[in-house]
């Protein structure tokens, strides 16, 4: 009987002290929002620290109201794909041929058949055209035919904005994709009044240079790049103009490209040649025959890295390839985005998510129709958190205040620096955070923030940063 008073009474002073912490945290954010010009009627809030018997709620603002989540909508996205391929899954890029060799010629066409990776760099272009040269095959008298059939032609998602840009950012999907299908401008000053030196990397015969530039005396960089298709050619060609001050030792600029298959099949023969590989035959696209040999293999990196490559940077163009890999699962041939948000719905449904609280369209969360409450979102994280079967993969992919990603410059230098793992959002009058957030007792808050207003943006964030500072102090 005295044990079951004592316990009785601890219980009651760490829920007594817990409701005073609540307490606490709902006065300071109030304050705090009041300082920043956010509404509490923007916004969506729900935290909660400890686990188990211990779990408390520590703020909670309209929790349940639906919101826009912008880009944290890749916390679903990561999660969907750690329950359907196990960390170390890898995709695989291949070269194959149904041709003879006969002293060291293939008598046909050369196959590049991509297998959805998102992380296929030169890196690795090096590594398969090395793994090629030892098969003594010096000369191939065909084509090199890029199969880029294990995904769908549509290289956008209908829920990106209408407007295409050049920007990295908006790279197109493909699964045989390069370099993040964007390409590298490099620019140096060459002696002021002559013309800046640009190059491109890789070279290849795909990306043409247009340049322009021309060279400062000042340190100003005053570049301009533009993209633009030629009917002329399979390519595409980049405009460079503008001035960069001899005070520069070198500006780079990132542009997508707008051929995914045919700009990997380019870098393909540019990397081929300068291994002394010659190929007699252009670049097109079609299907590797059923029973064509595999001349080389490359793996890609870890799917636990490749989710690091999306949360950190928070990039689209992987959420969309991740989204797409999950669709083969449905459909071997042609899986579309569609397909692979099937399943990302799905596994929202799995875990038990009230329904009425989520509406999913975009695994990348560059659109306005994906809806969430803070509390669908919580229920994510904590899931996430849960499964030691995924949480160490997940936690690894978050950006980390202070230190990288899209938080390296946020909350350094404060008590919040290292202490706080989430992932970012924003779109037009959309900013949203969600993760982790740890305590030096050991405990750990599990937080959702989502605002939905007019508020300058940079409050906004300002806000978010000062609450999770206080929160960990």
């Amino acid at each position: 009987m005295k044990f079951f008073i004592l316990t009785t009474a601890v219980m009651w002073m760490l829920n007594a002290q817990a409701n005073v912490e609540a307490k606490g945290v709902q006065s300071e954010l109030e304050s705090l929002a009041k300082k920043q010009g956010v509404q509490l009627k923007d916004l969506s809030v729900y935290a909660t620290t400890g686990e188990g018997e211990g779990l408390k709620t520590v703020i909670d603002i309209n929790s349940k109201q639906i919101m826009i989540p912008a880009s944290i909508s890749k916390v679903v996205t990561a999660s969907a794909v750690l329950a359907n391929f196990p960390p170390g899954h890898k995709f695989k890029t291949q070269l194959l041929s149904s041709a003879d060799v006969k002293n060291g010629v293939l008598k046909g066409s050369l196959y590049l058949k991509g297998g959805g990776d998102p992380s296929f760099v030169s890196e690795n272009m090096w590594f398969l055209v090395n793994a090629f040269l030892r098969s003594q095959i010096k000369k191939i008298e065909g084509d090199i035919i890029v199969d880029d059939s294990l995904f769908d032609k549509m290289r956008y998602d209908v829920s990106r904005q209408k407007e295409r840009v050049d920007r990295a950012y908006d790279a197109p999907v493909g699964a045989m994709s390069f370099n993040w299908n964007s390409a590298n401008i490099f620019v140096r000053p060459g002696q002021p009044g002559q013309e800046a030196k640009v190059y491109a990397d890789p070279e290849n015969d795909y990306i043409r240079l247009v340049s322009k530039a021309k060279t400062t005396s000042g340190s100003d960089n005053k570049l301009v790049a533009d993209r633009k298709e030629d009917s002329k050619f399979d390519g595409d060609v980049i405009h460079v103009g503008g001035s960069i001050g001899k005070g520069y030792k070198e500006i780079a600029i990132f542009k997508n490209i707008t051929q995914p298959d045919l700009w990997s099949g380019y870098n393909l023969k540019a990397f081929l040649e300068q291994r002394g590989i010659q190929v007699t035959g252009g670049i097109k696209t079609g299907v590797t025959p059923e029973k064509a040999d595999v001349l080389a293999e490359s793996e890609s990196k870890a799917i636990e890295q490749i989710l690091a490559d999306m949360n950190k940077f928070s990039n689209n163009y992987v959420a969309e390839m991740l989204t797409k890999n999950l669709g083969t699962l449905r459909k071997s041939k042609g899986a579309t985005l569609a397909d692979g948000v099937v399943l990302i719905n799905e596994h929202l449904k799995s875990l038990n998510l009230p329904e009425e609280q989520y509406h999913i369209e975009s695994p990348s969360g560059l659109t306005r129709e994906n809806k969430m409450s803070s509390y669908v979102m919580w229920k994510v994280l904590q899931h996430l958190r849960n499964d030691f079967r995924v949480q160490p993969e997940f936690l690894t992919s978050l950006p980390i205040a202070g230190i990288d990603g899209t938080l390296k410059k946020r909350m350094n230098n404060s008590a919040a620096e290292r202490w706080v793992r989430a992932k970012t959002g924003y779109i037009n009058n959309v900013v949203t955070l969600a993760g982790y957030a740890g305590l030096e007792d050991g405990r750990v808050v599990t937080f959702s923030f989502i605002y939905n207003g007019s508020t300058d943006e940079t409050k906004v964030r300002q806000f978010f940063d000062k609450l999770l500072i206080f929160l960990v102090k």
